[in-house]
């Protein structure tokens, strides 16, 4: 589920997807505001989760979590903002993407940037 400011919405359909998803084997993966949709509907009970800030749902009484960067919790993993190739690391760690060598060398990649990559491990794309 992509970030972003438009997820102050109320859909029941949507909400009875997710809800599915997260009762099956199935990666769900939300970041930024999504994780936000997530909370006020409700679909982050029994998860452990993080999102961008944590304040706005910390006026419930029984929301006890953590802030921290990305979070996989079995099949639900949560990230903020601030944490788009290590919240990508982990999807892609659920969906068995290629290889874990393949996957650590883009996810290398990334974090380094092309110039840094190319000085420390050569060209990326050999």
């Amino acid at each position: 589920m992509i970030g972003g400011n438009s997820w102050d919405i109320k859909n029941h359909h949507l909400y009875q997807i997710i809800d599915k998803l997260l009762k099956t084997d199935v990666p769900v993966a939300a970041i930024c505001g999504a994780v936000d949709y997530l909370a006020q509907s409700g679909l982050l009970q029994g998860y452990k989760h993080t999102g961008n800030a944590q304040f706005p749902w910390l006026e419930s009484e029984n929301y006890q979590n953590k802030e921290q960067q990305p979070v996989k919790d079995r099949n639900l993993i949560t990230s903020n903002w601030t944490a788009p190739i290590e919240f990508t690391d982990l999807i892609l760690q659920a969906v068995h993407f290629e290889t874990e060598e393949i996957r650590e060398k883009k996810i290398r990649l990334y974090k380094l940037g092309f110039y840094d990559y190319y000085k420390k491990y050569g060209d990326p794309f050999s």
